[in-house]
């Protein structure tokens, strides 16, 4: 197993080995032994921090949230700044140490597994681009926040088959995330931004000519270039995103179907239910049967 930095924890910081019989029951039980946290924790305003390893059989991921390091894989030097994300395989070769005068805040995760290579292999990772530089995402810090709450639930056996899953939700997510990336380094559409309008106006109407003038292109351009991210047209996906929406309101709720048809900006119950019937694959009366089974 890598060995973990001992750098000075301050009261605020984290730092969490999984026992090594919890490690026997990832390696054996069907649910988690394809991907599993090793070592885990949160590192604020880590100055001092460094790590150099020659030798390293584990997977590591570390998101930045503040500040800067350095960073060396392979013999190539790279630097870390806040939003990045840091992706170090098995077997390679690197060092990291904390600017000093602006040292980095860092969420951080070893992992290993059946499948773990694959998991990374998902997010793109080369060499030659250690470094994805997602910017500093809520839903992506709550997420490593949220690993770190669940570890603090005691050490029952569901409790880290529980962690083994968010980490797999964790990593699938970052590697949805990756095309924005992509589109925002093209400067020709930023999916983030977009959603966010998308998720602002979900109890509303919301036209192409909108959209496209909010990423200011054109409409056919706009529509073009998101389904090339994407693989579905913009309106599609803000369809998508309300029908998520009334599953979410139908499982939390006692609204009726027509109220929830309301609070989503339809008027007409009865084409509501047709186009939640044509997302979900069931009625919203059929999705609520099948919710009290």
């Amino acid at each position: 197993m890598s060995l973990t930095s001992d750098w000075p924890l301050p009261v605020d910081g984290i730092r969490f080995f999984v026992p090594d019989f919890i490690v026997t029951l990832f390696l054996e039980n069907v649910l988690c032994k394809d991907l599993y946290p090793l070592r885990f924790g949160y590192y604020p305003n880590a100055k001092g921090h460094n790590m150099q390893r020659e030798q390293h059989d584990d997977h590591l991921l570390i998101y930045c949230v503040d500040g800067e390091a350095d960073l060396v894989v392979e013999g190539r030097h790279h630097k870390v700044r806040k939003g990045n994300l840091v992706m170090l395989p098995k077997d390679s070769i690197h060092s990291y140490k904390a600017n000093d005068d602006n040292p980095w805040t860092i969420f951080w995760i070893h992992f290993d597994g059946e499948l773990s290579q694959a998991y990374l292999d998902n997010l793109n990772y080369s060499f030659e681009t250690p470094i994805i530089p997602l910017g500093v995402l809520p839903r992506l810090v709550a997420g490593f926040e949220s690993l770190l709450a669940i570890s603090a639930s005691g050490f029952g056996q569901k409790v880290y088959i529980h962690i083994a899953n968010h980490l797999k939700q964790l990593m699938t997510y970052i590697a949805i995330l990756i095309p924005s990336v992509k589109a925002g380094e093209s400067k020709s559409l930023n999916l983030d931004e977009i959603h966010g309008v998308m998720q602002h106006h979900i109890h509303e109407h919301l036209d192409l000519e909108s959209l496209a003038t909010k990423a200011n292109l054109s409409k056919y351009y706009f529509s073009k270039k998101y389904k090339e991210l994407t693989g579905r047209s913009p309106i599609q996906h803000f369809i998508h995103l309300k029908m998520e929406h009334a599953c979410y309101l139908l499982d939390v709720s006692t609204q009726h179907v027509n109220e929830i048809a309301r609070e989503l900006g339809y008027d007409d119950a009865y084409y509501f239910s047709r186009l939640f019937k044509k997302v979900i694959g069931m009625s919203p009366m059929e999705y609520k049967k099948v919710r009290y089974r």
